[in-house]
């Protein structure tokens, strides 16, 4: 997320918004986000938001991850991850991404995988 720019927006319980401009470096060759800065928010979006209802001592990763891309990515884009049913075993995870234009950039759906850290 540091390469991207990216900002924490808003952090709550299975709900978690992330925010980046759009850049020449992140941008493709129309001027518009690439998908790769579109998927990244949406990913980290909805991973954080899974993280949000872990107890302390667990992270998550990414099982699966399905993005479609719906318009073009243009100046601040803001992708909002939620958790859609938590589990012991898969989160089930959403994200939607908005540009500053009001535009519905990308819709995804995906599964995150709990991981216990070592003690």
């Amino acid at each position: 997320m540091r390469t991207l720019d990216a900002r924490l927006e808003h952090v709550g319980a299975g709900v978690v918004r992330i925010a980046a401009a759009v850049t020449e470096a992140s941008s493709q060759q129309h001027g518009a986000g690439h998908a790769g800065l579109t998927f990244a928010l949406a990913d980290s979006a909805a991973g954080y938001a899974a993280l949000s209802v872990l107890e302390d001592g667990f992270e998550v990763v990414t099982s699966e991850f399905r993005i479609s891309l719906l318009a073009p990515a243009r100046g601040l884009l803001v992708a909002e991850g939620r958790v859609i049913r938590p589990g012991r075993r898969l989160i089930a995870v959403a994200a939607d991404v908005h540009g500053a234009d009001g535009a519905h950039v990308a819709t995804a759906l995906g599964t995150m995988v709990p991981v216990s850290l070592p003690d």
